[in-house]
């Protein structure tokens, strides 16, 4: 007779979306935890607006909820579940319920109307302790949750939502205090949490890679030299960077071409920028790829770019998944110093960094990558070992599952 090994942990992950095109990092830790043997749930704010996805989604197991929608059609859904947390203890409930109120923001009340939709079904079925990804939406509602049935919660910070302009810096805090632990992707995000809440302790645990699926297999440049850049088109990624870049290599007579594979909001702009320059030869805007496809363009490449910047809102780059992913797969690499990225691009050993919002230095920094390639396989290779030593998906998961073990 055979028996089943009981889970290591139990854990619900609150997620703003799910499955999400450009969050293949969730995704790819859900499958570790449960690899590990976590028993997962997900609970989804949003259902998937596009109808894209990786194949990798049919291989989850976790159960998951999409919870409706705030709109006056599903109050009557929202508020029955509500009628259970407040009969758990109605002088709690009504005093959380009045603090929401106070607050006058639709916001916090969408989001208490969740954690309540939410809180029942975590009871029903035994689970003592969620996780977050992003200190946005999704944290709030774990925030909620702890309120309303005392459900431990721990969160991962990234980077818009703990750097943008509108990020209440006290509101973060609150939610940092009242959390089991905090979670981010890289040193520079630890020190900047840090300096919010020094008493606080923060577990850098880096975004990994499963590095069977992105092993090197030697790369095979396509014979006019491609300049490759993934990710969405918007202001952070400082694609109109690298699009000015292009412009001032075609004038001087370097023979390449550039693909730039992602949507967003920016892409009119972006298309726009291409016909000024006349670059419409040499660079397009190939719409999003799948991470399947992607793993087999990366090795085409001679040099990925990932010429992030700081936008106007204070929007930035955590540490872009998409230059781990063209790392492990041993391609050259160029990007910016912005936030967590000097952690694994260091120039001159693993990749080049130039200045953001930059275009000339950018310009020369992908020529010597074009024009020096024995100098560029050095540094892709050390590139890969850095990624081996750093971003490995099983070892940082491990970190995450022996948290959850502790506290769930």
């Amino acid at each position: 007779m055979t028996t089943t090994a009981p889970p290591r942990a139990r854990v619900a992950y609150i997620l703003k979306m799910f499955p999400r095109f450009s969050e293949t990092f969730i995704l790819s830790e859900i499958l570790e935890l449960e690899r590990g043997g976590v028993d997962v749930r997900i609970f989804s704010l949003k259902h998937p607006n596009d109808g894209r996805t990786h194949a990798d989604v049919l291989q989850v197991k976790a159960l998951v909820t999409y919870i409706p929608v705030t709109q006056l059609a599903d109050a009557r859904t929202l508020l029955r579940p509500h009628w259970e947390v407040f009969r758990w203890n109605p002088k709690h409930y009504l005093r959380i319920a009045a603090r929401v109120i106070k607050r006058r923001r639709w916001g916090a009340v969408k989001r208490f109307l969740q954690a309540g939709y939410i809180a029942p079904q975590l009871r029903r079925e035994g689970i003592t302790h969620v996780h977050a990804h992003f200190a946005s939406s999704a944290t709030s509602v774990a925030h909620y949750l702890h309120h309303l049935g005392g459900i431990t919660y721990s969160f991962t910070a990234h980077a818009k939502d703990i750097y943008i302009d509108t990020v209440s810096d006290d509101v973060l805090i609150r939610k940092m205090e009242l959390a089991a632990f905090v979670v981010t992707v890289s040193d520079y995000n630890e020190a900047h949490l840090a300096t919010l809440a020094p008493e606080i302790p923060i577990e850098r645990i880096y975004n990994g890679l499963d590095l069977t699926q992105f092993a090197p297999n030697g790369t095979h440049p396509d014979k006019v030299p491609l300049i490759l850049a993934v990710g969405r088109l918007i202001e952070k990624k400082g694609f109109d960077d690298l699009i000015r870049a292009c412009a001032r290599l075609r004038d001087r007579d370097i023979d390449f071409r550039c693909d730039i594979v992602g949507s967003g909001s920016d892409e009119a702009a972006l298309k726009a920028l291409i016909d000024e320059l006349d670059l419409q030869d040499i660079a397009r805007l190939t719409g999003p790829m799948p991470r399947e496809e992607l793993i087999k363009l990366y090795p085409r490449a001679s040099v990925f770019v990932a010429p992030c910047v700081i936008g106007a809102d204070g929007n930035r780059d955590g540490l872009p998944t998409v230059l781990i992913e063209a790392m492990a797969l041993g391609v050259p690499v160029v990007s910016t110093p912005v936030t967590g990225i000097p952690e694994i691009v260091r120039h001159g050993e693993t990749g080049r960094l130039v200045a953001p919002n930059n275009p000339v230095e950018l310009s020369h920094a992908i020529a010597c990558v074009l024009e020096e390639p024995v100098r560029a396989r050095e540094m892709a290779e050390a590139g890969r070992a850095l990624v081996e030593e750093r971003f490995d998906l099983r070892r940082n998961v491990a970190q995450l599952r022996n948290l959850f073990e502790k506290v769930s």
